[in-house]
């Protein structure tokens, strides 16, 4: 099979990951009704575990890693625990859509991230962007701090842990296989959260202290964990078929599935103003994009960094 045969597949399990993802975020809306959000964060990281555990053997994965590469994880968790617990303490109050929105900034962080730590080449017509992308994310959070107060700075609590979440798969997708990589950063969240849980409970800290799950809640607890599983799975096969550069425009989409769902599970949709800070965000991302893959491919030269 062709590269370019490989594509198709690609794109459907990009599109795959874009539907799923939501479902992970209206699981979360649904059980913090009743689960604090410390413990919806650990029933992720719980259920990961024992979705990618059986995968990892059936694949017959390395387990063995050197004591660098252990701290890369445990960091990496860190970082996905941060990120998570932020946009579950936001999609609790907030509508999903909003919250995700404003979560979009990532891209704009993450770029600037690149070239504070690792000297990535980014020009001014790329920082100019994400200036603009995040005058986007202001026109969301604006009236989001009106209707809902600060909880509405958790998604840029999100998007700036997921940014370094990201740096540091970067790094360890070097030397570990992606599937490894998940089930032991899964391993990871559980040896911080499960006595950060055990705490809470002594100290009876609302936000984490746990309680015993009633009815749907065990439902809602494991679509967490699964849909977090199975969407982040679609994602790390679409970028095996598929380039990075063809697939980044297809996740703005995930914003659409999300104002989907959330009318029809909340009766969610979006304000005048939040679709125009959507609008901003998406098309400041996708230029950042166009000028990445243009860059990549040499029909530009990079700009240079200012």
């Amino acid at each position: 099979m062709h590269s370019s045969d490989r594509i198709l597949p690609g794109v459907a399990l990009m599109l795959a990951f874009c539907v799923l993802a939501p479902l992970l975020d209206v699981s979360s809306k649904l059980a913090s009704a009743t689960i604090p959000v410390g413990q919806i964060t650990t029933a992720r990281f719980v259920v990961q575990a024992a979705l990618m555990l059986p995968v990892v053997l059936v694949m017959r994965l390395a387990w063995r890693m050197s004591r660098g590469l252990a701290g890369m994880i445990l960091l990496r968790a860190v970082f996905l625990i941060l990120s998570t617990y932020s946009f579950v303490a936001a999609v609790q109050v907030m509508p999903i859509a909003d919250a995700l929105a404003i979560a979009f900034v990532e891209p704009f962080i993450l770029l600037i991230l690149g070239k504070l730590l690792f000297g990535d080449e980014v020009g001014p017509r790329r920082i100019a962007a994400s200036v603009v992308g995040f005058g986007g994310a202001l026109l969301v959070i604006q009236p989001s701090l009106a209707a809902f107060g600060l909880v509405a700075l958790w998604p840029l609590g999100t998007a700036f842990f997921f940014s370094f979440y990201m740096l540091a798969t970067r790094q360890i997708s070097r030397s570990m296989h992606p599937v490894t990589m998940q089930l032991h950063t899964s391993l990871a969240g559980l040896v911080i959260l499960l006595p950060l849980m055990l705490a809470a409970d002594l100290l009876a800290i609302p936000t984490l202290d746990p309680v015993m799950p009633q009815g749907l809640d065990w439902l809602w607890l494991f679509g967490v964990g699964f849909w977090a599983a199975l969407s982040h799975m679609c994602m790390t096969y679409a970028l095996k078929f598929a380039p990075s550069a063809t697939l980044a425009p297809l996740h703005y989409l995930e914003i659409v599935a999300a104002v989907g769902l959330g009318y029809a599970v909340f009766g969610d949709f979006p304000n005048a103003m939040t679709w125009a800070g959507i609008g901003v965000i998406t098309g400041s991302g996708l230029y950042i994009i166009a000028r990445e893959r243009a860059v990549a491919q040499g029909r530009v030269l990079p700009a240079p960094a200012r």
